[in-house]
Protein backbone atom coordinates (compact mmCIF):
# COMPACT_ATOMS: atom_id res chain seq x y z
CA UNK A 1 0.00 0.00 0.00
CA UNK A 2 1.91 3.19 -1.20
CA UNK A 3 -0.11 6.32 -0.29
CA UNK A 4 0.47 9.06 -2.84
CA UNK A 5 1.59 11.60 -0.32
CA UNK A 6 4.90 13.54 -1.34
CA UNK A 7 6.74 14.65 2.23
CA UNK A 8 9.32 16.63 0.28
CA UNK A 9 7.57 19.36 -0.75
CA UNK A 10 7.94 22.21 1.92
CA UNK A 11 4.89 24.13 3.04
CA UNK A 12 5.30 27.99 4.80
CA UNK A 13 3.73 28.53 8.06
CA UNK A 14 4.80 27.89 11.64
CA UNK A 15 5.53 23.78 10.75
CA UNK A 16 8.30 25.03 8.36
CA UNK A 17 11.00 23.38 10.63
CA UNK A 18 8.99 20.69 11.08
CA UNK A 19 8.84 20.39 6.92
CA UNK A 20 12.47 21.06 6.46
CA UNK A 21 12.89 18.05 8.49
CA UNK A 22 10.85 15.88 6.22
CA UNK A 23 11.97 17.04 3.71
CA UNK A 24 15.46 15.97 4.70
CA UNK A 25 14.18 12.74 5.57
CA UNK A 26 12.89 12.01 2.35
CA UNK A 27 15.96 12.70 0.87
CA UNK A 28 17.88 10.04 2.74
CA UNK A 29 15.55 7.43 2.47
CA UNK A 30 16.17 8.43 -1.54
CA UNK A 31 19.97 8.07 -0.93
CA UNK A 32 19.58 4.86 0.97
CA UNK A 33 17.40 3.55 -2.15
CA UNK A 34 19.70 4.26 -3.87
CA UNK A 35 22.62 2.75 -2.63
CA UNK A 36 23.42 -1.20 -4.21
CA UNK A 37 25.27 -3.22 -1.04
CA UNK A 38 26.96 -6.49 -1.89
CA UNK A 39 23.90 -9.95 -0.41
CA UNK A 40 21.91 -7.02 0.87
CA UNK A 41 19.36 -7.54 -1.78
CA UNK A 42 19.41 -11.43 -0.76
CA UNK A 43 19.49 -10.96 2.91
CA UNK A 44 17.97 -7.74 4.08
CA UNK A 45 14.19 -8.54 2.86
CA UNK A 46 14.47 -11.58 4.48
CA UNK A 47 15.45 -10.74 7.58
CA UNK A 48 12.73 -8.16 7.63
CA UNK A 49 10.18 -10.62 7.06
CA UNK A 50 11.41 -12.89 9.88
CA UNK A 51 11.27 -10.41 12.32
CA UNK A 52 7.17 -10.47 11.81
CA UNK A 53 5.42 -10.94 14.64
CA UNK A 54 8.86 -10.96 17.02
CA UNK A 55 9.59 -14.63 15.64
CA UNK A 56 13.34 -13.80 15.01
CA UNK A 57 13.66 -12.75 18.63
CA UNK A 58 11.37 -15.35 19.94
CA UNK A 59 13.64 -18.10 18.04
CA UNK A 60 16.70 -16.35 19.44
CA UNK A 61 15.76 -16.41 23.39
CA UNK A 62 14.60 -20.09 22.59
CA UNK A 63 18.60 -20.75 21.47
CA UNK A 64 19.76 -18.70 24.56
CA UNK A 65 17.34 -20.55 26.64
CA UNK A 66 19.06 -24.16 25.45
CA UNK A 67 22.32 -22.92 26.38
CA UNK A 68 21.44 -23.85 30.10
CA UNK A 69 23.27 -20.98 31.79
CA UNK A 70 21.80 -18.80 34.02
CA UNK A 71 22.92 -15.68 32.20
CA UNK A 72 21.66 -16.67 29.50
CA UNK A 73 18.17 -17.70 30.29
CA UNK A 74 17.43 -14.50 32.25
CA UNK A 75 18.91 -12.67 29.01
CA UNK A 76 16.36 -14.24 27.24
CA UNK A 77 13.57 -13.60 29.50
CA UNK A 78 14.69 -9.73 30.36
CA UNK A 79 15.06 -9.57 25.85
CA UNK A 80 11.34 -11.12 25.85
CA UNK A 81 9.89 -8.82 28.12
CA UNK A 82 11.72 -5.76 26.86
CA UNK A 83 10.11 -6.37 23.34
CA UNK A 84 7.05 -7.14 25.05
CA UNK A 85 6.41 -3.76 26.43
CA UNK A 86 7.58 -2.49 23.52
CA UNK A 87 5.07 -3.67 21.23
CA UNK A 88 2.40 -2.72 23.49
CA UNK A 89 3.73 0.86 23.71
CA UNK A 90 4.45 1.40 19.86
CA UNK A 91 0.68 -0.21 19.11
CA UNK A 92 -1.39 1.42 21.74
CA UNK A 93 0.12 4.77 21.59
CA UNK A 94 2.89 5.16 18.68
CA UNK A 95 1.09 4.27 15.72
CA UNK A 96 -2.05 5.84 16.63
CA UNK A 97 -0.20 9.41 17.70
CA UNK A 98 1.22 9.47 14.49
CA UNK A 99 -0.96 9.22 11.15
CA UNK A 100 2.28 9.26 9.05
CA UNK A 101 1.62 7.50 5.88
CA UNK A 102 4.67 4.92 4.62
CA UNK A 103 7.06 6.15 2.43
CA UNK A 104 6.43 6.20 -1.84
CA UNK A 105 8.03 2.98 -3.37
CA UNK A 106 9.68 3.97 -6.80
CA UNK A 107 12.90 4.82 -5.62
CA UNK A 108 13.10 1.45 -4.46
CA UNK A 109 13.96 -1.63 -6.34
CA UNK A 110 11.45 -4.33 -7.08
CA UNK A 111 13.49 -6.96 -5.84
CA UNK A 112 14.23 -5.56 -2.88
CA UNK A 113 10.14 -4.66 -2.03
CA UNK A 114 8.44 -7.03 0.63
CA UNK A 115 5.63 -9.00 -1.23
CA UNK A 116 3.42 -8.27 1.68
CA UNK A 117 3.33 -4.22 2.50
CA UNK A 118 2.27 -3.09 5.88
CA UNK A 119 -0.78 -1.59 5.57
CA UNK A 120 -0.20 0.16 9.21
CA UNK A 121 1.46 3.44 9.49
CA UNK A 122 4.85 4.28 9.40
CA UNK A 123 5.91 6.27 12.83
CA UNK A 124 7.54 4.61 14.81
CA UNK A 125 9.01 1.56 13.13
CA UNK A 126 7.72 -1.19 15.21
CA UNK A 127 10.35 -3.90 14.04
CA UNK A 128 12.90 -1.47 15.21
CA UNK A 129 11.47 -1.03 18.45
CA UNK A 130 11.45 -4.91 18.63
CA UNK A 131 14.79 -5.17 17.78
CA UNK A 132 16.58 -2.40 19.95
CA UNK A 133 14.16 -3.27 22.47
CA UNK A 134 15.31 -7.12 22.27
CA UNK A 135 19.19 -6.47 22.02
CA UNK A 136 19.32 -3.88 24.78
CA UNK A 137 17.41 -5.96 27.38
CA UNK A 138 20.10 -8.60 26.55
CA UNK A 139 22.53 -6.39 26.93
CA UNK A 140 21.94 -4.88 30.24
CA UNK A 141 21.09 -8.58 31.30
CA UNK A 142 24.64 -10.45 29.75
CA UNK A 143 27.00 -8.06 27.49
CA UNK A 144 27.94 -11.07 25.86
CA UNK A 145 24.96 -12.14 24.37
CA UNK A 146 24.05 -8.78 23.74
CA UNK A 147 27.19 -8.28 21.51
CA UNK A 148 26.06 -11.32 19.61
CA UNK A 149 22.50 -10.09 19.16
CA UNK A 150 23.43 -6.57 18.16
CA UNK A 151 23.96 -6.79 14.66
CA UNK A 152 21.39 -9.20 14.04
CA UNK A 153 18.97 -6.27 15.74
CA UNK A 154 20.90 -3.51 13.50
CA UNK A 155 20.50 -5.40 10.79
CA UNK A 156 16.66 -5.77 10.88
CA UNK A 157 16.32 -1.93 12.00
CA UNK A 158 18.27 -0.96 8.43
CA UNK A 159 16.34 -3.68 6.09
CA UNK A 160 12.91 -1.57 7.19
CA UNK A 161 14.50 1.55 5.51
CA UNK A 162 16.72 -0.64 2.32
CA UNK A 163 13.27 -2.36 1.69
CA UNK A 164 11.21 0.79 1.68
CA UNK A 165 8.59 0.30 4.13
CA UNK A 166 10.33 3.22 6.50
CA UNK A 167 11.75 6.49 6.67
CA UNK A 168 15.09 7.04 8.61
CA UNK A 169 13.36 9.14 11.06
CA UNK A 170 11.07 6.09 11.99
CA UNK A 171 13.27 3.43 12.49
CA UNK A 172 15.36 5.66 14.74
CA UNK A 173 12.41 6.68 16.73
CA UNK A 174 11.62 3.17 17.15
CA UNK A 175 15.01 2.22 18.01
CA UNK A 176 14.82 4.90 21.02
CA UNK A 177 11.83 3.71 22.27
CA UNK A 178 12.83 0.24 22.38
CA UNK A 179 15.45 1.01 24.41
CA UNK A 180 14.02 2.78 26.42
CA UNK A 181 11.31 -0.31 27.18
CA UNK A 182 14.44 -1.92 27.96
CA UNK A 183 15.74 0.36 30.53
CA UNK A 184 12.02 0.42 31.79
CA UNK A 185 11.83 -2.70 32.49
CA UNK A 186 15.56 -2.76 34.25
CA UNK A 187 13.60 -0.42 36.59
CA UNK A 188 10.97 -2.79 37.29
CA UNK A 189 13.50 -5.64 37.59
CA UNK A 190 16.74 -4.86 38.51
CA UNK A 191 19.20 -6.95 36.33
CA UNK A 192 21.71 -9.35 38.22
CA UNK A 193 24.60 -6.47 38.38
CA UNK A 194 22.53 -4.20 40.13
CA UNK A 195 20.91 -6.68 42.76
CA UNK A 196 24.92 -7.89 43.28
CA UNK A 197 25.61 -6.98 47.15
CA UNK A 198 28.70 -5.32 47.88
CA UNK A 199 31.82 -6.97 47.91
CA UNK A 200 32.50 -6.41 51.68
CA UNK A 201 34.51 -7.14 53.95
CA UNK A 202 37.08 -8.93 52.43
CA UNK A 203 39.45 -11.37 53.82
CA UNK A 204 42.34 -13.46 53.55
CA UNK A 205 41.41 -16.74 51.97
CA UNK A 206 43.50 -19.29 50.14
CA UNK A 207 44.17 -19.09 46.51
CA UNK A 208 43.61 -22.66 45.00
CA UNK A 209 45.43 -23.15 41.53
CA UNK A 210 42.92 -25.83 39.71
CA UNK A 211 41.23 -26.39 42.56
CA UNK A 212 44.09 -28.00 44.82
CA UNK A 213 42.79 -28.29 48.21
CA UNK A 214 38.91 -27.64 47.76
CA UNK A 215 36.56 -30.63 49.10
CA UNK A 216 33.00 -30.56 47.13
CA UNK A 217 30.10 -32.32 48.93
CA UNK A 218 27.08 -32.30 46.52
CA UNK A 219 24.04 -34.20 46.84
CA UNK A 220 23.37 -37.05 43.93
CA UNK A 221 20.81 -35.42 41.48
CA UNK A 222 20.81 -34.16 38.19
CA UNK A 223 21.23 -30.39 39.05
CA UNK A 224 23.59 -30.80 41.44
CA UNK A 225 25.46 -33.68 39.25
CA UNK A 226 25.59 -31.16 36.50
CA UNK A 227 26.88 -28.32 38.23
CA UNK A 228 29.73 -30.26 39.84
CA UNK A 229 31.26 -32.16 37.23
CA UNK A 230 31.29 -28.40 35.22
CA UNK A 231 32.71 -26.82 38.22
CA UNK A 232 35.53 -29.99 37.82
CA UNK A 233 36.00 -29.04 34.95
CA UNK A 234 37.30 -25.57 35.88
CA UNK A 235 38.64 -26.67 38.67
CA UNK A 236 40.31 -30.43 37.89
CA UNK A 237 42.46 -30.82 41.19
CA UNK A 238 39.17 -30.31 43.17
CA UNK A 239 37.94 -33.76 45.11
CA UNK A 240 34.25 -33.99 44.71
CA UNK A 241 32.29 -36.00 47.01
CA UNK A 242 29.15 -37.58 45.99
CA UNK A 243 26.32 -38.76 48.17
CA UNK A 244 22.79 -39.26 49.26
CA UNK A 245 21.25 -36.31 51.07
CA UNK A 246 20.20 -38.39 54.42
CA UNK A 247 24.34 -38.59 54.16
CA UNK A 248 25.00 -35.32 53.54
CA UNK A 249 25.99 -34.37 57.06
CA UNK A 250 27.93 -36.96 57.85
CA UNK A 251 30.21 -36.81 54.38
CA UNK A 252 30.67 -32.80 55.22
CA UNK A 253 32.53 -33.43 58.41
CA UNK A 254 34.49 -36.41 56.83
CA UNK A 255 35.79 -33.60 53.78
CA UNK A 256 36.10 -30.86 56.56
CA UNK A 257 38.84 -33.05 58.44
CA UNK A 258 41.38 -33.11 55.30
CA UNK A 259 39.90 -30.01 52.96
CA UNK A 260 41.76 -26.33 52.80
CA UNK A 261 38.22 -25.17 51.77
CA UNK A 262 34.91 -26.94 52.53
CA UNK A 263 33.40 -27.09 49.26
CA UNK A 264 29.32 -27.46 48.35
CA UNK A 265 26.77 -28.03 46.14
CA UNK A 266 23.56 -27.88 46.40
CA UNK A 267 20.23 -26.15 47.68
CA UNK A 268 19.80 -23.86 51.03
CA UNK A 269 19.23 -26.67 53.22
CA UNK A 270 22.41 -27.81 52.43
CA UNK A 271 24.36 -24.93 52.23
CA UNK A 272 23.10 -24.63 55.77
CA UNK A 273 24.45 -27.62 56.52
CA UNK A 274 27.69 -26.62 55.22
CA UNK A 275 27.91 -23.68 56.73
CA UNK A 276 27.51 -25.11 59.76
CA UNK A 277 30.22 -27.78 59.61
CA UNK A 278 32.35 -24.98 58.18
CA UNK A 279 32.04 -23.12 61.27
CA UNK A 280 32.79 -25.47 63.39
CA UNK A 281 36.25 -26.85 62.23
CA UNK A 282 37.15 -22.70 61.20
CA UNK A 283 37.08 -23.33 57.51
CA UNK A 284 36.19 -21.36 54.66
CA UNK A 285 32.98 -22.04 52.10
CA UNK A 286 32.74 -22.87 48.40
CA UNK A 287 29.05 -22.50 47.18
CA UNK A 288 27.83 -23.74 44.07
CA UNK A 289 24.11 -23.38 43.64
CA UNK A 290 22.33 -26.66 42.90
CA UNK A 291 19.33 -26.68 44.08
CA UNK A 292 15.88 -24.76 43.45
CA UNK A 293 15.66 -21.19 44.48
CA UNK A 294 19.48 -20.88 45.66
CA UNK A 295 18.85 -17.82 47.79
CA UNK A 296 21.99 -17.32 49.53
CA UNK A 297 24.06 -18.16 46.66
CA UNK A 298 23.14 -15.65 44.62
CA UNK A 299 22.27 -13.04 47.34
CA UNK A 300 26.40 -13.39 47.86
CA UNK A 301 27.18 -13.25 44.01
CA UNK A 302 27.69 -16.79 43.33
CA UNK A 303 25.75 -18.02 40.35
CA UNK A 304 27.05 -20.89 38.41
CA UNK A 305 30.43 -22.71 38.27
CA UNK A 306 32.55 -19.91 36.14
CA UNK A 307 31.57 -17.38 39.16
CA UNK A 308 33.08 -20.14 41.83
CA UNK A 309 36.07 -21.20 40.21
CA UNK A 310 37.48 -17.82 39.30
CA UNK A 311 36.75 -16.81 43.17
CA UNK A 312 38.46 -20.12 43.94
CA UNK A 313 41.66 -19.85 42.03
CA UNK A 314 42.17 -15.92 42.25
CA UNK A 315 40.95 -16.37 46.28
CA UNK A 316 38.59 -13.68 46.51
CA UNK A 317 36.09 -14.21 49.43
CA UNK A 318 34.21 -12.17 51.96
CA UNK A 319 32.78 -12.44 55.67
CA UNK A 320 29.04 -12.34 56.31
CA UNK A 321 26.99 -12.79 58.93
CA UNK A 322 25.04 -15.84 59.93
CA UNK A 323 21.87 -16.57 62.27
CA UNK A 324 20.98 -18.48 65.17
CA UNK A 325 18.14 -19.35 67.02
CA UNK A 326 17.83 -21.09 70.27
CA UNK A 327 15.06 -23.02 72.53
CA UNK A 328 15.93 -24.52 75.51
CA UNK A 329 19.35 -26.01 74.53
CA UNK A 330 18.25 -26.77 71.00
CA UNK A 331 19.78 -24.55 68.63
CA UNK A 332 20.71 -23.88 64.40
CA UNK A 333 22.00 -21.69 62.26
CA UNK A 334 20.51 -19.97 58.96
CA UNK A 335 21.93 -18.28 56.22
CA UNK A 336 18.98 -16.89 54.48
CA UNK A 337 15.47 -16.75 56.81
CA UNK A 338 13.78 -17.96 60.04
CA UNK A 339 10.26 -18.01 60.53
CA UNK A 340 7.81 -19.04 62.56
CA UNK A 341 3.56 -19.17 62.05
CA UNK A 342 1.84 -19.54 59.25
CA UNK A 343 5.14 -20.91 56.64
CA UNK A 344 6.39 -23.47 58.96
CA UNK A 345 2.73 -24.52 58.86
CA UNK A 346 2.27 -24.48 54.83
CA UNK A 347 5.88 -26.23 54.66
CA UNK A 348 4.64 -29.59 57.25
CA UNK A 349 1.13 -29.36 54.99
CA UNK A 350 2.79 -29.71 51.89
CA UNK A 351 5.47 -32.24 52.98
CA UNK A 352 2.15 -34.48 53.68
CA UNK A 353 0.67 -34.39 50.06
CA UNK A 354 3.87 -33.68 47.95
CA UNK A 355 4.30 -37.13 47.61
CA UNK A 356 0.88 -37.88 46.31
CA UNK A 357 0.03 -35.08 44.00
CA UNK A 358 3.29 -33.43 42.88
CA UNK A 359 4.57 -29.79 44.28
CA UNK A 360 2.20 -27.14 42.85
CA UNK A 361 -0.90 -28.93 44.01
CA UNK A 362 0.51 -29.69 47.28
CA UNK A 363 1.31 -26.63 47.84
CA UNK A 364 -2.51 -24.84 46.90
CA UNK A 365 -4.01 -27.54 49.07
CA UNK A 366 -1.74 -26.59 52.18
CA UNK A 367 -2.56 -23.07 51.84
CA UNK A 368 -6.05 -23.61 51.84
CA UNK A 369 -5.85 -26.10 55.07
CA UNK A 370 -3.79 -24.04 56.54
CA UNK A 371 -5.73 -20.49 55.86
CA UNK A 372 -9.03 -22.33 56.45
CA UNK A 373 -8.20 -22.86 60.04
CA UNK A 374 -9.81 -20.76 62.64
CA UNK A 375 -6.60 -21.53 64.97
CA UNK A 376 -3.77 -19.28 65.51
CA UNK A 377 -0.60 -21.14 64.87
CA UNK A 378 1.57 -19.06 66.93
CA UNK A 379 1.18 -17.37 70.31
CA UNK A 380 3.71 -15.38 72.10
CA UNK A 381 4.31 -12.56 75.00
CA UNK A 382 6.08 -9.34 73.51
CA UNK A 383 6.03 -6.74 76.99
CA UNK A 384 4.68 -9.25 79.35
CA UNK A 385 1.65 -9.27 76.92
CA UNK A 386 0.59 -12.06 75.23
CA UNK A 387 -0.11 -11.56 70.85
CA UNK A 388 -1.57 -14.19 68.50
CA UNK A 389 0.34 -13.76 65.30
CA UNK A 390 0.12 -15.02 62.00
CA UNK A 391 3.49 -15.24 60.99
CA UNK A 392 6.74 -14.07 62.63
CA UNK A 393 9.59 -13.59 60.08
CA UNK A 394 13.48 -12.99 60.75
CA UNK A 395 15.29 -12.51 57.71
CA UNK A 396 19.90 -12.93 58.10
CA UNK A 397 20.37 -9.13 57.05
CA UNK A 398 17.50 -6.32 55.16
CA UNK A 399 15.92 -7.29 52.72
CA UNK A 400 14.98 -5.22 50.22
CA UNK A 401 12.06 -4.43 47.69
CA UNK A 402 13.50 -4.02 44.28
CA UNK A 403 11.11 -3.07 41.71
CA UNK A 404 8.83 -6.30 41.08
CA UNK A 405 11.32 -8.67 41.56
CA UNK A 406 11.29 -10.55 45.34
CA UNK A 407 13.12 -8.89 47.75
CA UNK A 408 17.16 -9.72 47.89
CA UNK A 409 19.67 -8.79 50.39
CA UNK A 410 21.93 -6.09 49.50
CA UNK A 411 24.64 -6.30 52.41
CA UNK A 412 25.07 -10.13 53.68
CA UNK A 413 26.59 -8.63 56.55
CA UNK A 414 24.84 -5.62 58.02
CA UNK A 415 24.37 -6.92 61.14
CA UNK A 416 20.99 -6.87 61.62
CA UNK A 417 17.90 -9.14 61.80
CA UNK A 418 15.06 -8.15 59.43
CA UNK A 419 11.74 -8.65 61.55
CA UNK A 420 8.14 -8.96 60.27
CA UNK A 421 5.42 -9.92 61.81
CA UNK A 422 1.74 -9.85 60.54
CA UNK A 423 -0.46 -9.69 63.54
CA UNK A 424 -3.29 -12.08 64.68
CA UNK A 425 -7.10 -11.47 63.89
CA UNK A 426 -9.89 -12.49 61.46
CA UNK A 427 -9.25 -13.41 57.90
CA UNK A 428 -5.57 -14.67 57.79
CA UNK A 429 -5.10 -14.56 53.51
CA UNK A 430 -6.27 -10.96 53.67
CA UNK A 431 -3.77 -10.32 56.49
CA UNK A 432 -0.82 -11.60 54.76
CA UNK A 433 -1.67 -10.26 51.60
CA UNK A 434 -1.89 -6.53 52.95
CA UNK A 435 1.43 -7.37 54.53
CA UNK A 436 3.01 -8.42 51.61
CA UNK A 437 1.76 -5.23 49.75
CA UNK A 438 3.04 -3.04 52.50
CA UNK A 439 6.56 -4.43 51.64
CA UNK A 440 8.92 -2.08 52.93
CA UNK A 441 6.23 0.17 55.93
CA UNK A 442 7.63 -0.13 59.35
CA UNK A 443 4.17 -0.55 60.52
CA UNK A 444 0.47 -1.11 59.33
CA UNK A 445 -2.93 -2.67 61.15
CA UNK A 446 -2.11 -5.87 59.95
CA UNK A 447 2.21 -5.62 59.88
CA UNK A 448 5.11 -4.11 61.76
CA UNK A 449 8.33 -4.46 60.73
CA UNK A 450 11.84 -3.83 63.01
CA UNK A 451 15.89 -4.43 62.70
CA UNK A 452 17.40 -5.70 65.28
CA UNK A 453 20.26 -7.88 66.88
CA UNK A 454 18.56 -9.91 68.88
CA UNK A 455 15.09 -11.06 69.57
CA UNK A 456 13.54 -12.62 72.18
CA UNK A 457 9.90 -14.40 72.49
CA UNK A 458 8.27 -15.81 75.06
CA UNK A 459 5.58 -17.82 75.53
CA UNK A 460 5.76 -19.76 72.47
CA UNK A 461 2.96 -22.24 71.60
CA UNK A 462 4.34 -25.16 72.49
CA UNK A 463 5.28 -27.76 69.41
CA UNK A 464 5.16 -24.29 67.25
CA UNK A 465 6.72 -25.21 63.90
CA UNK A 466 10.05 -23.01 63.53
CA UNK A 467 11.41 -23.40 60.01
CA UNK A 468 14.90 -21.83 58.81
CA UNK A 469 16.60 -22.61 55.12
CA UNK A 470 14.08 -25.08 54.20
CA UNK A 471 14.41 -27.10 57.44
CA UNK A 472 11.43 -27.54 59.85
CA UNK A 473 11.71 -27.89 63.81
CA UNK A 474 9.47 -27.44 66.47
CA UNK A 475 10.20 -25.12 69.54
CA UNK A 476 7.99 -23.40 72.54
CA UNK A 477 8.09 -21.77 75.99
CA UNK A 478 11.41 -19.56 75.25
CA UNK A 479 12.59 -18.67 71.51
CA UNK A 480 15.78 -16.44 71.11
CA UNK A 481 16.91 -15.01 67.63
CA UNK A 482 20.51 -13.56 66.78
CA UNK A 483 23.30 -12.52 64.37
CA UNK A 484 26.77 -13.98 64.80
CA UNK A 485 28.45 -10.94 62.71
CA UNK A 486 30.75 -11.73 59.99
CA UNK A 487 31.27 -15.17 61.57
CA UNK A 488 31.28 -17.14 57.97
CA UNK A 489 33.72 -16.44 55.30
CA UNK A 490 32.63 -17.25 51.95
CA UNK A 491 34.11 -17.59 48.70
CA UNK A 492 32.58 -14.58 46.11
CA UNK A 493 34.18 -12.81 42.52
CA UNK A 494 35.03 -9.67 43.43
CA UNK A 495 33.59 -7.78 41.20
CA UNK A 496 34.73 -3.94 40.81
CA UNK A 497 37.13 -4.14 43.84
Amino acid sequence: MSPDVDLTLSKRGRHALRNRLLALDSRLFEFAAEQNWPYAERVLPRLSRSANHGVLWFATAAAMAASRTPRGRRAAVRGIASLSLASLTINTLGKRSVRRPRPVLDPVPAIRQLKRQPITTSFPSGHAASAAAFATGVALESPAWGLAVAPVAWSVALSRVYTGVHFPSDVLAGAALGAGAAFAVRGMVPTRDRAVPPARPCTDVPALTEGDGLVVVANKGPGSSDRVHALLDLLPRAELVECEPDDTRAELHKAAERARVLGVCGGDGTVNAAAEVALLHGLPLAVLPGGTLNHFALDLGVEDERDLSRAVQRGEAVRVDVGRFTCDGQQGLFLNTCSLGVYPELVRERDRFEHRVGAWPAGVLAALRVLRSDRHPLHTEVAGRAHPLWMLFAGNGTYHRMGLAPARRLNLADGVLDVRVVHGGRRPALRLLAAAVAGPLTRSPAHAAVQVGRLHLSGVTPGALLAYDGEVTEVGGEVTLEKLPEALTVYRPLRGV
